[in-house]
């Protein structure tokens, strides 16, 4: 089965986000400013980096590299033409995460908001274990009753997703980098219309244990 996100137009997939009635683009990119600036990393790795919003937050010389990482090429095309220019440092990397981790390289921090819905707790063990950060945060969307995708002209945009979404909650995410080392160091809460949040969750890799 092909990843449903590879058929999703890049300007539906921003077009819906960033309407009022669903405004997770003007929540992500604020949630995303405090994720680049709360952890002393030399890199960091954007998992479902899509047009690349956020990353006008990072500064000049912040990181040494900037990995992003979508199963779309052409979200990553947008990526380079609308970042390369002030972020040489960063680097764009197609894979599907649900199957393909491997060549993923180390990041000192990753971000991944409202990506874990789309591979399982369990795959995103495995891509944790192949990036093996110090620092990992993360955006889960908690749904009201009208569904995990929001009312909008752009909705049947999304209709293949169902094929691939699953409903995560903190808890279990937390078990699940808890067995292989990592730590919940923080947690907030940012309000969407229609009764929708996003969690974010943040992790550190304990010492003592290895993932």
């Amino acid at each position: 089965m092909e990843n449903p996100w590879k058929t999703i137009r890049l300007s539906d997939y921003e077009n819906h986000m960033k309407l009022e009635t669903v405004r997770q683009l003007q929540t992500l990119s604020s949630m995303m400013r405090t994720q680049l600036h709360a952890y002393a990393a030399e890199s960091v790795m954007i998992l479902g980096v899509a047009g690349g919003n956020g990353l006008e937050h990072i500064a000049a010389g912040q990181f040494a590299a900037v990995y992003g990482v979508d199963v779309n090429p052409a979200y990553l095309l947008a990526v380079q033409e609308r970042f390369s220019h002030r972020l040489p440092e960063l680097k764009c990397l197609c894979a599907d995460l649900n199957t393909d981790c491997a060549a993923l390289p180390h990041a000192d921090l990753v971000i991944a908001d409202l990506l874990i819905e789309y591979i399982g707790c369990d795959q995103f063990q495995n891509v944790i274990r192949q990036v093996k950060p110090r620092y990992v945060s993360c955006g889960i969307q908690v749904d009201a009753d009208s569904g995990f995708v929001s009312e909008s002209p752009y909705l049947h945009a999304f209709d293949g997703l169902e094929q691939i979404h699953r409903q995560i909650c903190a808890a279990a995410l937390s078990d699940a980098l808890a067995e292989i080392g990592y730590q919940r160091t923080d947690t907030a809460e940012y309000p969407l219309p229609n009764g929708k949040k996003v969690v974010r969750a943040d992790f550190s890799f304990a010492p003592d244990r290895k993932p």
